[in-house]
């Protein structure tokens, strides 16, 4: 513990790492472009530039703090500093503001409006550069990178793929995967957490919305959503509601005005997953074979799988993904010529997550070699589309979903937060349902953000070992430990961003550590207010099972590897 001097103001500061969290605290609003409090420190940015009492200047994302420091935030020299930084920055921009899709909140775009750069002096000699279009689920444009190097931060220090990092020297210098490479050729998950913390519009969301509004206007086609938790409780922030608030009845009136024929709950698919997924458990932890059983709900999380620790692919559920179940369910129930109406089907999902947008394409994902999602909108995407119609948000009416697949329970829910697959697992193979017992699992281990966590779960006299992981580096941390015999356990949860789907890629962006645990205790209070907390006594999936799946739930509810090996062999 110790004091300095800011500004003339004397601030005391305990465990800030940085000079920087401590002029914040002091209710300082000093720039950065590089700084993110999760990642290493870079100070390649230098707008968080500082001057002491002697007239030294130093980045304060990179200086500790010490007792008896002396600090100016804002002299007419760091003012000029910071202007002349920015206006650096926009000479090697592409400078397309008016139709960049970054527009309005580009980090660099604020920062030039703040400080009163108007005009920019210098020439624009950059090389241009292609887009990269390659992936599914990201569009790079490497013309709007400033070289903050935060993407390359995070996909190394967070997810530890490592697909894009700095390339050449000097005024060549670039951010690009491995020769050049388009991204798809890379090891990239497309978890999109590299856009995330991008403050340009040198990473985005690959769109689907322009060929979902023109599904919307075909009179001969019947559209259909399905709405993931954590969209729930991220969408409405952009329209003045309390973060972290489930406004899941509004989405579902959004919809339905936007010209959505049926809109229906993905918690739904999550309790489809919960009732295979813990059946498989149980049969593999009974036989004591191909343990652990490393769930398969993060298309993310399964892709660096097949990456990176092929040999463990045996162990990763055969279990399709909440989104995948509930498309082919979905899809199946369209067949009905009672139910199309003699129209064609288009099935959109509403994710938090850029990867979802890949899983739809892949092989095991099919069912008998037809794509069962056509569509998946991000929660920025669904956002934007709102915004484009005009639709005032805070004053539509709560609707509920629509039938058959509008019920989800509170295990459902859940899946949306790191720890939430696990602890609808744990509901379901515990037997009756006593809120004592609920309690219990929630005070676990279950919950929390850590990176890792651990859980030891007694079964009928027997211990289940289970652990819990959010972020491919502690992902990759984890089974290194397992690969060399270290540790052992019967169940892991993988989720590839931190703290699970409500930090997806295609979440609403600016979001501070308020906003992310408003998100989690959002999906939580969900579940309470939630009569449904177990998977099986969800009626609607048990007439499911007594119905449309009897027969079909092999072919409709698990990965179809048959399909995956003809891809693979072509």
């Amino acid at each position: 513990m110790g004091s300095m001097m800011i500004d003339g103001r004397r601030v005391e500061f305990t465990d800030e790492p940085n000079v920087l969290a401590v002029i914040r605290k002091a209710g300082i609003d000093i720039p950065t472009l590089c700084y993110h409090s999760e990642l290493s420190i870079y100070g390649a940015c230098r707008l968080c530039t500082v001057e002491n009492e002697w007239g030294k200047t130093f980045a304060s994302c990179s200086e500790k703090p010490k007792d008896g420091m002396v600090i100016y935030t804002n002299t007419p020299r760091l003012i000029k500093y910071r202007k002349q930084i920015i206006e650096l920055l926009l000479a090697s921009h592409c400078r397309d503001c008016t139709t960049c899709i970054k527009s309005g909140e580009c980090q660099l775009q604020a920062l030039a409006h703040r400080m009163g750069v108007t005009t920019v002096r210098f020439e624009n000699t950059k090389e241009q550069y292609p887009l990269d279009f390659s992936s599914p689920s990201i569009v790079r444009d490497p013309n709007k990178c400033i070289l903050c190097g935060d993407c390359v931060r995070m996909c190394d220090n967070v997810q530890g793929v490592n697909a894009i990092d700095f390339a050449y020297r000097g005024t060549e210098a670039i951010v690009s995967p491995a020769f050049n490479k388009p991204i798809a050729q890379t090891d990239c998950v497309n978890c999109g957490q590299c856009r995330v913390v991008c403050p340009t519009g040198a990473i985005s969301i690959k769109t689907n919305i322009d060929v979902v509004w023109d599904a919307l206007a075909d009179k001969d086609t019947i559209v259909i959503a399905q709405i993931a938790p954590a969209v729930r409780v991220a969408a409405g922030e952009e329209f003045g509601i309390p973060k972290g608030e489930n406004v899941m009845g509004k989405l579902v009136g959004v919809l339905h005005r936007l010209g959505f024929d049926e809109v229906y709950d993905t918690a739904y698919g999550a309790d489809l997953t919960v009732m295979e997924e813990s059946k498989e458990f149980m049969e593999r932890f009974n036989a004591g074979e191909n343990l652990p059983l490393f769930t398969s709900c993060c298309p993310a999380w399964v892709k660096f799988c097949e990456n990176r620790y092929p040999e463990f692919v045996p162990h990763l559920s055969s279990c399709r993904s909440p989104q995948q179940m509930f498309g082919a369910v979905v899809r199946e129930y369209y067949k009905n010529p009672e139910n199309n109406a003699g129209k064609k089907l288009v099935s959109v999902s509403i994710m938090p997550c850029t990867a979802k947008k890949e899983e739809i394409l892949r092989p095991e994902s099919k069912t008998n070699g037809r794509q069962d999602i056509d569509y998946v909108l991000t929660t920025t995407e669904l956002i934007s589309m709102i915004k484009r119609a005009g639709i005032m948000f805070d004053q539509v009416e709560i609707e509920s979903a629509d039938v058959p697949f509008g019920i989800g329970s509170g295990a459902g829910v859940i899946f949306g937060v790191t720890g939430g697959v696990t602890e609808a697992v744990l509901r379901k193979i515990t037997q009756g349902h006593k809120r004592a017992d609920m309690e219990e699992l929630k005070s676990s281990g279950v919950r929390g953000d850590d990176g890792i966590k651990e859980i030891v779960y007694d079964y009928n006299g027997k211990e289940i070992k289970a652990a819990i992981v959010s972020g491919l580096a502690n992902a990759d941390q984890l089974l290194k430990k397992i690969k060399s015999g270290e540790i052992h356990y019967d169940f892991v949860e993988v989720m590839a961003c931190r703290r699970g789907c409500v930090m997806g890629g295609g979440q609403p962006l600016d979001a501070g550590a308020h906003t992310r645990e408003a998100r989690m205790q959002g999906l939580y209070k969900a579940d309470v207010n939630t009569q449904i907390k177990k998977s099986d006594e969800n009626p609607m999936v048990q007439s499911l099972y007594e119905g449309l799946l009897k027969g079909k739930t092999h072919e409709l509810l698990h990965r179809n590897f048959t399909e995956a090996e003809k891809e693979k062999n072509k």
